[in-house]
């Protein structure tokens, strides 16, 4: 044992100066490669370039437009090995040291050994497996040494060097067990006396960390965190057992998670391995941190976005030593490629035309000259672009603001999509939705089809969104009376008009302050329609699983999926209930209780003008007030049948002779909080919220397509049903 102390004294004085060379080597390889990078934008970078190894290079004599393409092919390869100053994330989640009392002859020597043998491994790579066996006359009384070291996939190669040499620093602490983990929030390190490579779970040392030093969400706004909590890490899981492979990152709600498995474990462990930790974070809720740590994977969710962005694409990337041989593979074959992509484009060119003049005949409505805009008209419009006419994101594509040719000002919308299996959807969308002409919506004008992407244009609505009234912290713009009358009033005449006043049964699915936006007489137009698609009355077939935004989402298509009308109606209603008390709808408030709660417990108190926006001092009808808010309420009841139809809801709202129904109570209410009193022990929204999103979790399958029947199919036999998918949230 003496013998051993010495060795682990000497590993560790040397461990420091090891682990630093590496890291020095890895800068110098990356600072080379931004220098190279560099160069190729401007010359005055390589004044004192550092010593790089020998590369074959076409002559001077060599043709000027294969070295060009040559440069271009560097300049983007070695683009993504820049230099990546995020955090290596080495916070102690977890130390686990095994039987301290097991005999293990020889474990020092051995483990060092391993722990030298994985550092190599690790300068090029983010996960590595190591096997030392004892050798001599120690052979027949040890047993080997197994070591696993794994960086999450979203650190840079110099952060998970960073993250290894931490835990290869703190890992002796355990000697002289025979077997110990730690874990850093942003990598593993373990050694044991067996091969646990492909091990899942342990039922022993399997546990959670629910620590967190920015304390817990309590109050009412703690169910609504649970259920964000529970969609983040839900999505993260779903992404690390699919197209992930073992890596996935979410955002739900202000709730952070990142799921990564080891690389040593199948598909079906990584899948077992998570579904336990995710059961095991769920008891850290309040906390507003929580880590499980099993096996074969790590899971984690906070309220701050502690994962990387950037890290991820750089460790998909492999070694760059590696990287740099593919670079000279490519210089090689540059001359080649350019040929081909010069026969490619004047195929693409001809194909273009060609295609138009084929699709053009899909667009059926409307004048054709008019309808069908130039790409270069509305590259020129849009100043190609720029970031300065921008107005926004939404769920299909960047808004940009444009001025044609004649002085009309307009919308256009680049499209994310632009595959040959979109092609027919994108001409469906534009056949149905330039057909649909009402006050209340904005209108599209037409689309262009013969550039390297897919454009539509709207006309432009000067005064942005109604969002941007509502959520006014300084209440600089603020709506009067009139004007929210005006805006709730034509928002639900242009929802009835989709719902049966045009050809086809529109469903919007995602009715929200957003998603209105005023004209410069205030006048309310919805927008963000995305993809439209028909169905028949007796199913209704989503192809992107549950799609909305939180806290506007009505129960039964949350729940279950079914989706008919009635859900706008529910979503109408929480934006009736924003307009006239004046702050939005949020599935996490930590400063109050929900407004569907606040409303409610007015209602019971039979005091709703208090519910009203104090910013109006008191300048509005008082009996008015009361009515709409409890139209508002009669939209956001948790029965579906009980709701209202759009077209009662226009009847309301427009006649003042038009009985208006007692509400029952809306969904995800805390039934004991009685009254506006109880603030402090009312919860915006109760357990039923967070069982939803289990349910949600729980029937979520591979498939992105499922059929479900209508709520009221038997009314509308003989109509058929489309979907517009807007900007979504979705939990699938």
């Amino acid at each position: 044992m003496q013998c051993d102390a010495k060795l682990l004294t000497s590993w560790r004085a040397t461990s420091t100066k090891h682990c630093q060379q590496n890291l020095s080597l890895s800068l110098a390889r990356n600072a080379e490669l931004q220098c190279q990078q560099e160069a190729r934008m401007n010359s005055d970078c390589m004044r004192s370039p550092p010593p790089s190894p020998a590369v074959a290079m076409p002559s001077p004599s060599s043709s000027g437009s294969s070295s060009s393409v040559a440069a271009v092919f560097f300049f983007f390869f070695f683009s993504f090995f820049t230099l990546a100053l995020s955090d290596p994330r080495i916070f102690e989640a977890g130390l686990s040291c095994g039987n301290a009392s097991a005999s293990a002859p020889n474990i020092v020597p051995m483990f060092v050994r391993d722990m030298e043998s994985l550092s190599q491994l690790m300068t090029t790579r983010h996960f590595a497996t190591q096997v030392t066996r004892p050798s001599g006359a120690a052979a027949a009384a040890a047993a080997a040494v197994y070591g696993l070291s794994q960086c999450h996939r979203d650190l840079s190669q110099t952060d998970c060097l960073l993250c290894f040499a931490a835990g290869r620093t703190k890992l002796p602490r355990c000697l002289t067990s025979p077997a110990a983990r730690i874990y850093f929030d942003g990598c593993f390190l373990r050694y044991d006396r067996y091969d646990f490579f492909t091990e899942a779970v342990d039922p022993v040392y399997d546990s959670a960390n629910c620590t967190s030093d920015r304390g817990s969400v309590d109050g009412p706004a703690r169910e609504g965190f649970a259920a964000a909590v529970e969609f983040a890490v839900g999505n993260a899981t779903r992404a690390a057992t699919g197209v992930g492979g073992g890596f996935g990152v979410a955002e739900a709600g202000g709730a952070y998670a990142l799921a990564q498995c080891w690389e040593s474990i199948s598909s079906d462990g990584c899948g077992v391995c998570l579904e336990k930790a995710k059961t095991a974070v769920r008891r850290c809720v309040p906390s507003r941190d929580g880590r499980g740590l099993n096996a074969g994977c790590y899971l984690r969710y906070s309220t701050v976005k502690f994962y990387s962005d950037q890290g991820a694409s750089e460790a998909d990337q492999g070694s760059s030593s590696i990287g740099i041989t593919v670079a000279v593979v490519l210089v090689a074959v540059a001359c080649i490629m350019l040929s081909m992509f010069a026969a490619y484009a004047c195929y693409a060119r001809v194909s273009r035309l060609e295609g138009g003049n084929i699709h053009l005949h899909k667009i059926s409505i409307g004048d054709k000259s008019s309808l069908n805009f130039k790409y270069e008209t509305l590259e020129k419009a849009t100043n190609y672009f720029h970031h300065s006419k921008k107005l926004g994101q939404g769920g299909g594509g960047s808004v940009y603001k444009g001025t044609l040719p004649n002085g009309k000002v307009v919308a256009v919308k680049r499209l994310i999509f632009n595959t040959r299996q979109w092609v027919d959807e994108f001409f469906n969308e534009v056949n149905l939705i330039s057909g649909i002409e009402h006050k209340n919506l904005v209108k599209l004008l037409g689309c262009s089809i013969e550039g390297p992407e897919s454009l539509l244009v709207y006309e432009y609505v000067p005064n942005r969104s109604l969002d941007d009234y509502i959520s006014d912290k300084n209440k600089i713009r603020i709506l009067n009376w009139k004007q929210r009358m005006s805006i709730i009033t034509g928002t639900a005449e242009g929802i009835a008009y989709l719902h049966g006043g045009c050809k086809e049964r529109i469903i919007h699915r995602d009715i929200k302050g957003s998603n209105v936006l005023l004209d410069e007489n205030l006048t309310p137009k919805i927008a963000d329609f995305g993809l439209a698609r028909c169905f028949g009355p007796d199913e209704t077939h989503l192809s992107t699983g549950i799609a909305g935004t939180l806290g506007y989402m009505a129960p039964e298509y949350l729940v279950r999926g079914q989706l008919t009308e009635k859900a706008d109606v529910y979503s109408f209603g929480v934006l009736v209930l924003e307009i006239i008390c004046g702050r939005k709808s949020s599935s996490f408030r930590e400063e109050t209780v929900s407004l569907l709660q606040m409303v409610w417990n007015f209602y019971k108190s039979d005091n709703l003008v208090e519910a009203v926006d104090s910013c109006l001092k008191g300048e509005f009808p008082a009996q008015e007030a009361s009515n709409v808010l409890r139209i508002g309420l009669l939209c956001t009841q948790a029965s579906a049948a009980a709701r209202p139809f759009m077209a009662e809801v226009v009847q309301m709202l427009t006649r003042e002779d038009f009985a208006i129904p007692q509400p029952t109570q809306p969904p995800f209410l805390n039934a004991n909080a009685s009254g506006p009193a109880t603030s402090n022990r009312s919860s915006g929204m109760s357990s039923f919220m967070s069982s939803a999103v289990r349910k949600i979790n729980a029937s979520y399958t591979s498939s992105e397509c499922s059929s479900m029947p209508s709520l009221d199919k038997q009314s509308r036999n003989h109509e058929s049903t489309t979907l517009l998918t807007s900007s979504q949230y979705s939990v699938a």
